[in-house]
């Protein structure tokens, strides 16, 4: 015999019936077939709501009735020919009008006990499976149809009946011996106890009905048709790339559908394990794909993980004290407590000490738990023994199961690890015995982000995906949106990384798209995009929670660097190619690197300094291996090293700058680097990154530029340049005339940093600088005599977007 299940999406409508007739009907043979169905899909939750508005005094709920039966009626014209049609629509309006007057009862009563919820609810299998039934009969397939409440005997506990094996199974052996048909139809759900009365199996009973079937007659195979292709390794709702799992064990299956996985009723298993009866998943919308088979045993793959799944809404209750520290029984107290009044226990962790005991429940369930454990342990409370009950909402559970976990090190440390480097805070963890689960208690706002690290960190060994927001969209944010763009396919390939970018904002619009910006169109895109401040785009982003985020700022806003560690505390990785954060007050700087630490995060800014060339890697390079820096001499500005090496008097000094501002080399504003305070900046981070403790104030700057030049707009600085050319012309031609070159250099020594313009002579290592390069030297307790140099170009959009772009990359190996 043969026991085949179809859920409600399967029977949702009569299109789906006839895909689950055809099903059926080739299975057909020698063999016995029974076929378990569920209500039309939403039909029980239209009853209890029926019932519910009528319990409340609220006409609406014969609104919800006549949406019941015509539901059906429709499905029965639909399914059955004209001339077949009459008696079962009469059936139909029959239980309809038995329904209504439950109703009525319930309205004039204003009471709804869980016997009267039960009988209501039966209503929907048994309006389907009679339905079904009138289906094969009028397509020439003999059914017969068999109340599911003749067979399957429970207890008295209405809503979720505790069955009767000894009983039930006698009942269905009898009935399932004498019968002669080949195909039974038989409502799954329902049950009856010993006065027969109709009771109910708990919510996705229709599972656990076929179950008890399949077990009682020992079954050959137990079939469970539903609307996806199997058991995955996560939610598919959750996690696009999921896997199906060919093969589970009976104790995998029943660990993964307790902790939250819809495909399969937690108590089905039971009563087909110890009869060692295969149960198949299949898709009804998808007949030929494979599907998954629970059975004795699970894949020997080598991996040790067979899928992760979660419980959202869940509270966690703390029974806390000092009273309770080897005092026996206080355990026993709160469960019977909670046990007293149903309150269902899903996770338990004692702290060793026995100075607290952590319980998770379900969230509907926390405010009478809180009263009934306090209740309990009144006494207690009182004599300050023990602490009113704790109670934490807004959590869920997130699990790991797999039958070889206990033969493999290390994976506790892994899922652990995976939650922490993206910030997901873990509240409780429980382990069983068999180390067939690991689970932890988080924030509900995590469950999405850990189910997906977790999922990448067990299951997707080819790819990591990184998801990028991006602030600026001005000339380096361009050049960086055209590289990433370029490199994609190949960071995919070598390096085994899917980039996304899933956010860009300039000053005024905000670009969001969690699949990923089209980079191809991203200034059409982002024109369109609504408008947004960067506060509202920081928020989104925290609030988006998405794994493995970066975010990268190349603007120069004072506004955005701002924002740094509220982005780090939610373990978000930053790099900022904008120097306002790291050159701002010593103590910023110090907490945004405190943060970085703390929420392991990484905060990155290579290209503060020397735009793409490793400068401030190899310092960290440096001390990271145990050197120390004792002087450093730099020429740090791109911009004023390509004014000096193109300005010889013979053009105006403000032309020149003005060509190093048209090629793309000076800050939006030119007088922060004429000015020198943009190398100031430089080399007070650089300074800083070495372990000094300094600020702005403290570097000298010898600068060359009249205060008239600083004054007023960027118009009125070209202008007043002009005027001062003379000015210009003479400080070039005192260098000149002693055969040297004007570089202006950055230097550091002893814990004091200075800037200022120097006559470079030919013998000096800044004497062959040219165009836009920068050069450092470090002078260290290693590199004494000849220095550890970095030379190359440092300025100008593209070496910058690669410096910001590689440190993207750095970002991804946290």
């Amino acid at each position: 015999m043969q026991v085949i299940k179809f859920g409600g999406s399967s029977v949702a409508s009569a299109e789906n019936i006839n895909k689950v007739v055809e099903i059926v009907r080739s299975k057909t043979g020698t063999e016995k077939l029974v076929v378990v169905v569920s209500a039309l899909g939403g039909i029980t939750d239209l009853l209890l709501q029926c019932a519910g508005l009528a319990a409340l005094g609220n006409e609406a709920y014969k609104t919800n009735l006549q949406e019941i039966e015509t539901r059906h009626l429709n499905t029965v014209k639909e399914l059955i020919p004209v001339t077949q049609q009459s008696s079962v629509l009469s059936n139909v309006k029959k239980m309809c009008n038995e329904i209504e007057d439950i109703c009525n009862g319930i309205f004039l009563l204003g009471e709804l006990s869980e016997r009267t919820k039960d009988k209501i609810v039966s209503y929907g299998e048994l309006l389907s499976s009679q339905l079904i039934t009138a289906k094969f009969k009028s397509v020439g397939t003999d059914a017969e149809w068999k109340d599911a409440r003749t067979l399957i005997i429970t207890d008295s506990s209405f809503g979720a009946a505790l069955v009767n094996f000894a009983k039930t199974n006698e009942t269905i052996n009898d009935y399932f011996s004498q019968a002669t048909a080949s195909l039974f139809i038989l409502p799954g759900f329902i049950a009856s106890d010993a006065n027969g009365t109709t009771t109910t199996l708990g919510r996705g009973g229709s599972d656990y009905t076929a179950a008890i079937i399949a077990g009682a007659v020992d079954a050959k195979v137990l079939e469970i048709w539903t609307d996806v292709s199997g058991m995955m390794t996560a939610d598919p709702r959750i996690v696009s790339n999921i896997k199906l799992i060919p093969k589970i064990s009976y104790q995998e299956a029943m660990e993964l559908s307790h902790f939250g996985a819809k495909v399969i009723y937690p108590p089905t298993i039971q009563p087909v394990m110890s009869r060692n009866i295969p149960v198949w998943i299949k898709n009804t919308f998808a007949p030929a794909d494979e599907g998954t088979v629970i059975q004795n045993e699970s894949m020997t793959n080598g991996s040790a993980i067979r899928g992760i799944s979660s419980i959202n809404k869940i509270s966690l209750i703390s029974l806390e004290g000092s009273g309770m520290v080897g005092i026996p029984g206080f355990s026993k107290r709160l469960f019977e407590a909670l046990a007293n009044h149903k309150i269902n226990v899903i996770l338990i962790t004692q702290s060793s000490s026995e100075h607290s005991i952590c319980v998770a429940i379900e969230s509907t369930n926390a405010l009478l738990a809180k009263q009934v454990v306090d209740n309990a342990f009144a006494y207690e409370i009182e004599t300050k023994k023990v602490e009113p009950l704790f109670v934490e909402k807004e959590l869920a559970i997130v699990a790991l199961v797999g039958d070889n976990m206990k033969s493999h090190t290390g994976i506790a440390g892994r899922m652990f690890s995976a939650m922490g480097k993206n910030g997901v805070n873990i509240r409780a963890i429980a382990q069983g015995s068999s180390e067939r689960n690991i689970s932890a208690v988080i924030a509900l706002s995590d469950v999405s982000k850990a189910v997906n690290v977790l999922h990448e960190a067990f299951f997707e060994t080819t790819y990591k995906q990184v998801n990028v927001f991006i602030a600026g969209a001005g000339n380096v944010g361009g050049k960086l949106l055209a590289q990433l763009n370029q490199q994609l396919t190949f960071l995919k390939s070598s390096k085994r990384l899917v980039v996304k970018v899933v956010g860009l904002t300039n000053s005024k619009k905000a670009l969001l798209n969690d699949e990923g910006i089209d980079l191809d169109n991203w200034k059409t895109l982002l024109e369109t995009a609504p408008s947004g401040t960067i506060n509202e785009y920081i928020d989104t982003i925290i609030a988006k929670n998405l794994r493995n985020t970066i975010f990268v700022d190349v603007t120069a806003s004072d506004v955005v660097a701002t924002c740094y560690n509220k982005l780090l505390q939610k373990s978000i990785a930053v790099v900022a190619c904008n120097k306002v954060a790291c050159s701002s007050a010593y103590t910023y700087y110090e907490t945004l690197k405190h943060s970085a630490r703390e929420y392991n995060a990484r905060f990155l800014f290579e290209t503060n300094v020397g735009a793409g060339l490793p400068i401030i890697g190899t310092l960290n390079d440096l001390i990271s291996s145990g050197d120390k820096i004792n002087k450093m001499q730099a020429v740090l500005s791109g911009t004023l090293n390509f004014v000096f090496n193109n300005y010889d008097g013979t053009r105006p000094f403000a032309a020149v700058v003005k060509q190093a501002q048209d090629e793309g080399y000076t800050e939006p504003d030119p007088r922060l680097d004429l000015s020198g305070k943009d190398v100031m900046r430089k080399i007070m981070i650089l300074a800083r990154e070495s372990g000094e403790k300094i600020e702005m104030d403290d570097i000298s700057n010898n600068s060359f530029m009249p205060d008239s030049c600083m004054q007023g707009s960027v118009e009125n600085f070209y202008a007043e340049m002009e005027k001062q050319e003379a000015h210009f012309k003479a400080i070039y031609e005192a260098a000149a005339a002693k055969g040297n070159k004007l570089k202006f250099v950055a230097s550091y020594e002893n814990g004091k940093a200075s800037v200022g313009l120097q006559h470079i002579d030919p013998a000096h290592d800044f004497y062959h600088l040219y165009g836009k390069d920068n050069i450092v030297l470090f002078y260290t307790n290693r590199y004494t005599d000849q220095p550890m140099v970095v030379k190359g170009a440092g300025a100008g959009a593209e070496v910058t977007a690669s410096g910001v772009f590689a440190d993207i990359i750095r970002a991804t190996h946290n």
